[in-house]
């Protein structure tokens, strides 16, 4: 099969539309935005709720960690496998459920960083062909792992405008560009 990996390595004979690589690297840069979002906010200000029935910031940026530790996850089983099988999770519940009130506000952040470096370093070194590959998310169907790092740069950028205008709420407001 075109584009499959054999032994080690991507067929390269594969004509595909060249992937963006300029997404990876907004994909990294959104690596250095969570902890300066958040700093010089106090940890009741980090768990306030300035519109009720929405995240706190604390909870927007654990879920932004665990939200790229899946995507991290499932780019990889796309470059690794056939047409993996990629689950969605209800970030809501897991929001409610896994204590993210408890969680080390500035480990997230280094983690986040982390896993965004990491991931980067991985996308930089596939060839255009292997953004194509698909993996099949059981809501959304066929998804190629260059959408994923396009959906991946949205969802932060889509967080970010939360945050940012919750901290505008509690009188901390900042100017902060997203990539």
């Amino acid at each position: 099969m075109p584009g499959a990996r054999a032994s080690g390595t991507y067929d390269h004979a594969v004509t595909t539309p060249p992937f963006d690589r300029a997404l990876i690297d907004r994909f990294e840069a959104g690596a250095e935005l969570l902890a300066p979002a958040i700093a010089g906010l106090s940890p009741a200000e980090l768990d306030a709720r300035p519109v009720p029935g929405t995240w706190s910031i604390r909870q927007i940026v654990v879920h932004l960690l665990e939200s790229d530790l899946a995507a991290m996850h499932r780019m990889r089983r796309i470059m690794a496998e056939e047409k993996p099988l990629i689950i969605a999770y209800d970030e809501s519940r897991m929001a409610e459920s896994c204590f993210y009130e408890h969680e080390d506000i500035a480990r997230v952040c280094r983690m986040f960083a982390d896993a965004r470096h990491m991931t980067a370093a991985v996308l930089r070194r596939l060839p255009d062909s292997a953004f194509a590959r698909p993996g099949v998310h059981n809501h959304s169907g066929l998804l190629s792992l260059g959408r994923m790092v396009e959906m991946y740069v949205g969802h932060l950028a889509h967080h970010m405008k939360f945050l940012l205008d919750k901290r505008r709420m509690l009188g901390k407001p900042i100017d902060l560009k997203t990539p």
